[in-house]
């Protein structure tokens, strides 16, 4: 598994991350992936405080144990929920970031996050504040590197030049190109992107077909739409898995995709679509996809 520098930091993680959401609550079945993911040399894994209210990093904590030191831990912060209401409210606020970093070191049986990231931002949010909050955490050792989790470049354009922060990370894919316009001014500022949504929905999976049945259409695409684009694909390349992370990791500044897994299975999948990218020479992929593109903005 190739490793690649997030940002300007000292941090390399693999080109290929575990995310956590998609885990089971089963210890011994989520134990069984994370297990498969490091020994396939997965070295990033990606958390949140509120995926399952806690419990997911709790589950990550428990099956890393002695292996924590090989493993960069990744969660975010800025969702709060109470104990027994429902849903969750955005908290930006210096106090509760703290608060929930401490929560989350607990739940992780950890000492220290390798990378805390923002779990989103409105511009209107006390930017100076959460810097400083992030800044300090940093010194204090509790956090190696700090982040945001965000698709607005109005929030990502206010917060990377006033910050050291490494890492963006937002949904990119073949089928959702949106951030290739701030890649470069993300590079530009010291950071990486890690993105979410490389497989979009399955989409871009060998399993098109069925998963397009339970969708209506994706991003800008109706479900017609996306059966002329991937019917395309699939025409040109035998494994659309291979192709979606070829997609992603041909951009220099994208330095992880981050592919969940809720089996071994499908894990298995995304390791052997993986070691397929090399064959897709040069990544024509991306010439073929862009291709194919050009016929959609005309159709």
């Amino acid at each position: 598994m190739k490793k690649r520098q997030l940002g300007s930091s000292e941090l390399l993680i693999s080109e290929i991350s575990l995310g956590g959401m998609s885990l089971s609550t089963d210890k011994k079945k989520a134990a069984e992936i994370v297990d498969m993911a490091l020994d396939a040399g997965i070295n990033y894994i990606d958390t949140a405080d509120l995926y399952d209210f806690g419990s997911n990093e709790e589950i990550i904590g428990a099956i890393l144990g002695k292996r924590r030191q090989d493993v960069i831990v990744a969660t975010k912060v800025g969702n709060r929920w109470t104990e027994g209401v429902e849903g969750w409210h955005w908290d930006a606020s210096p106090s509760y970031i703290k608060e929930a970093l401490h929560a989350s070191l607990k739940r992780l049986g950890t000492d220290y996050i390798d990378v805390y990231q923002l779990h989103g931002g409105t511009i209107e949010d006390d930017w100076d504040g959460i810097i400083d909050t992030f800044e300090d955490l940093k010194k204090d050792g509790l956090i190696r590197e700090y982040g945001i989790s965000s698709i607005r470049p109005n929030v990502i354009k206010r917060y990377l030049p006033a910050s050291s922060a490494k890492s963006v990370m937002m949904q990119y894919s073949a089928l959702d190109r949106r951030p290739e316009e701030w890649l470069d001014f993300i590079a530009s500022e010291g950071a990486s992107v890690v993105t979410r949504g490389t497989v979009s929905k399955g989409l871009l999976t060998n399993s098109w077909k069925e998963r397009l049945q339970r969708v209506n259409g994706f991003n800008t695409y109706t479900a017609d739409e996306l059966t002329a684009v991937l019917s395309g694909l699939s025409s040109h390349y035998d494994d659309l898995h291979a192709l979606a992370i070829a997609f992603n990791l041909k951009e220099p500044t994208i330095a992880s995709t981050v592919i969940g897994a809720s089996s071994q299975e499908q894990l298995a999948q995304t390791l052997s679509a993986y070691e397929k990218i090399n064959t897709i020479t040069d990544f024509k992929a991306a010439n073929e996809l862009t291709k194919i593109e050009q016929y959609m903005d005309h159709r």
